[in-house]
């Protein structure tokens, strides 16, 4: 049992570092600028090489694990991760950073997809929803912390470091998982392990590409004609890809990502709920974040500390969020969805009224309590989607759901973008910041309020004794076209 709850700690802390890493870097961007000379295509790619990396690799990532042992993949992941963070330390160049950064999101891609896949392996499924629900509030806290900190270092110079030392952080954490990792995560993978799908490799890589590129570009590239033409190309690579997967499970039944995934009601609605929740998330965290700080004038260190608020709610809310989801299943998901939507319903009201004299203090409680709604919403999302999933397809499914989320968040970031920005104008005054917020919260409330209510197409709980504790075979081929 302790060997297990070590394990556990070491998987979700690597989950945590790879949240922390998509914001930490946000608020170092300006004096990267200046030391790097870096270009603002350089600061966009910055940020956009490492989640456009991140998305392509999950799928395969999850798949080899399921292969090769996700302990394995885990560790390479880990050891990627940590050469790659200090070569971005390193860096002198903008392109030199952008490069370190695509190789540190590809290498969270192979890392990231063991969690959820290990604990499907580690855990029964009774067991689950505790671990779930301490993934959920790390979750909430992740992308806070990376804002909060990263602020922190970049002000306090440590070591005469400056933003060197957002990256510099990573090391010494992934050798600490790194030798921990060896001794106590068990290396789990399929009794009968699949080869490994290269063409199926390419396919799900050039489809998640050709979605994820537009979305992280669009606006930076003022959606220019081919972002569109690559966004049409995207529906026909999928259709490839599908097919290329069935003909490839018919031939000998080892496909990339197993069709019949998504005929599992339970895995295929969590799917839609999943995209909603991280629409809403990265549609809020783009236009609150700028808002905060071009129209009031925050420090990012502040606006971290005022989203902070969200995390609080969440890990208040954490020890409850199990034994509800065991009791209610789905309708817990309902309500945390249609909490989130009322607490972002408030925030956009603070916001306007309180106009120019807003403070941190005024969002608190509204967050606090989305965050709350976020645990809700989480915790019985993961279980009710993976708890039915067989384990021989952990790393399959795991790597399925993260790329949702990514595609999500994207969508989210995207949409958000397109909106505030054409709102707030080229020459943004305080009226029209203000309107922008106002206007990309809506999408959040209609995104989280939409998450939740997706939720009722889930199936009935199912009580959790019932559900198969050991690996089980992939089901045959032909459960996929019922």
């Amino acid at each position: 049992m302790k060997k297990r709850t070590i394990a556990i700690t070491v998987l979700i802390i690597a989950q945590f570092v790879d949240l922390v890493d998509t914001t930490i870097t946000n608020v170092a961007l300006p004096t990267i600028q200046r030391d790097l000379d870096a270009t603002d295509a350089h600061l966009e790619w910055i940020m956009a090489g490492y989640l456009l990396a991140f998305a392509v690799l999950l799928i395969t990532g999850g798949r080899l694990g399921d292969i090769f042992g996700r302990r394995t993949m885990f560790l390479i992941g880990v050891a990627g991760f940590g050469l790659s963070s200090l070569w971005a330390a390193s860096a002198d160049g903008g392109t030199m950073l952008v490069a370190a950064r695509v190789v540190q999101g590809g290498f969270a891609g192979v890392m990231v997809p063991q969690v959820l896949s290990s604990v499907q392996v580690m855990y029964e499924p009774a067991e689950r929803g505790k671990i779930y629900g301490l993934i959920g509030a790390m979750s909430a806290l992740g992308s806070v912390v990376g804002l909060i900190a990263g602020g922190w270092m970049v002000e306090a110079d440590l070591f005469g470091l400056g933003w060197r030392s957002v990256f510099l952080v990573n090391v010494p954490i992934c050798i600490a998982l790194l030798a921990l990792a060896s001794f106590f995560v068990p290396n789990s993978r399929s009794d009968n392990p699949p080869k490994l799908d290269l063409v199926g490799v390419f396919l799900a890589s050039a489809t998640v590409f050709l979605v994820e590129f537009p979305l992280i570009d669009g606006r930076m590239a003022d959606w220019a004609p081919w972002i569109w033409v690559m966004l049409g190309a995207s529906p026909v690579a999928l259709v490839v890809f599908v097919l290329q997967q069935r003909a490839k499970m018919r031939r000998d039944g080892s496909s990339l990502l197993p069709m019949q995934l998504f005929a599992n009601h339970g895995f295929s609605s969590g799917l839609v709920v999943q995209i909603l929740f991280w629409t809403a998330n990265g549609c809020y965290i783009l236009a609150l974040g700028y808002y905060l700080q071009t129209a009031l004038g925050f420090s990012p260190l502040a606006t971290g500390l005022t989203i902070f608020a969200m995390s609080v709610g969440s890990i208040v809310i954490s020890p409850a969020g199990d034994p509800l989801a065991k009791k209610f299943g789905k309708y817990v998901i309902l309500a945390g969805g249609l909490i989130q939507a009322a607490a972002f319903v408030w925030a956009i009201y603070t916001i306007n009224e309180k106009g120019t004299s807003l403070s941190g203090w005024d969002l608190s409680l509204a967050l606090g309590i989305s965050g709350a709604g976020m645990v809700l919403l989480i915790v019985p999302l993961l279980d009710e989607s993976l708890r039915t999933v067989p384990a021989v397809s952990a790393g399959a499914a795991s790597g399925a759901f993260a790329t949702f989320q990514q595609l999500g968040y994207s969508l989210g970031v995207a949409v958000g973008g397109v909106v505030f920005f054409n709102t707030a104008g080229d020459r943004p005054t305080f009226d029209t910041l203000n309107e922008g917020v106002i206007k990309a919260l809506w999408i959040t409330v209609a995104a989280f309020a939409l998450s939740g209510l997706c939720a009722l197409i889930m199936p009935k709980l199912r009580p959790h004794a019932a559900e198969p504790a050991k690996e089980q075979p992939e089901a045959p081929v032909a459960a996929a076209s019922h």
